[in-house]
């Protein structure tokens, strides 16, 4: 099967239960209870809350509809071991969820395997940071359904590195429902990520997933150790310090509002 074979099983499932259930929750229910349920495998600081809200969210559906859930789980495992792409993001396109009026539009996986390929530029390059640091970390301040994630793996693939060892991805998105499909399709990838239901430009975090591949991989450790390293270097590249404060001219601050997928 391909994957739109795979896609319009999943719209089938969900639509048959749209005479009784509004699309709109249906999906995001489904989401939501996926993604508590991969994270609850592996994420014991997160589980007990997280089952709390799993068993809400499954309190308000029959038996048939919870258990379509898994099989619309077994149909993205399907799609994604045939091919990797944005599978969830073409399903919420299909099912219609998605929502001009918020600015909400999802990169076509086309275009995304573009940007992916100027992102990494040269091989090269993104060899000489994990020689230098051990790893390659993204972030992706508006990451939708992942696909940009997904197509940044895929290619780093592709050129021989192994994103499962040597990538860690931190992806925000202010609208929880993608937060969960993105999370779910990068546990299914193995990539270690972190991902932020937050907002990018006012900072604002509400709640971090961890996938499966960062925690077992060991990643919060690495990036401690990282940020540790890279203190240090500065401290130590910091001119001395002068004996009595000075008063330097202002200048322009900084642009540090966020810009699309980025490598570091």
């Amino acid at each position: 099967m391909t994957h739109g074979a795979h896609i319009k099983a999943i719209c089938k499932l969900l639509h048959g239960f749209a005479y009784r259930h509004d699309l709109h929750r249906l999906f995001s229910d489904c989401m939501e209870a996926t993604a508590i349920a991969i994270s609850n495998s592996v994420d014991l600081a997160n589980r007990e809350k997280r089952e709390a809200r799993y068993l809400e969210i499954v309190g308000h559906y029959d038996r048939e509809v919870v258990d379509a859930f898994p099989k619309v789980l077994g149909e993205l495992v399907l799609a994604l071991d045939a091919e990797p792409g944005d599978v969830l993001g073409a399903v919420y396109a299909e099912l219609e969820q998605g929502s001009k009026d918020r600015g909400q539009y999802f990169t076509p996986y086309p275009v995304a395997q573009l940007m992916a390929g100027v992102t990494i530029g040269n091989r090269e390059s993104v060899e000489e940071i994990i020689k230098r640091n051990g790893f390659v970390r993204a972030m992706e301040p508006a990451c939708g359904a992942g696909a940009m994630v997904i197509a940044l793996a895929e290619t780093m693939r592709e050129e021989g590195i192994k994103y499962q060892q040597h990538l860690h991805v931190t992806a925000v998105d202010i609208d929880p429902r993608a937060v969960h499909m993105a999370y779910i399709q990068f546990a299914l990838l193995h990539i270690p990520a972190a991902v932020v239901h937050g907002n990018s430009l006012s900072l604002e975090m509400h709640e971090c997933w961890y996938t499966p591949a960062h925690i077992l991989g060991g990643w919060t450790a690495k990036l401690a150790r990282r940020e540790a390293e890279e203190g240090a270097y500065a401290l130590l590249a910091a001119p001395p310090r002068a004996s009595a404060p000075t008063i330097e001219p202002a200048s322009a601050p900084a642009n540090n509002s966020p810009q699309q997928l980025s490598l570091f």
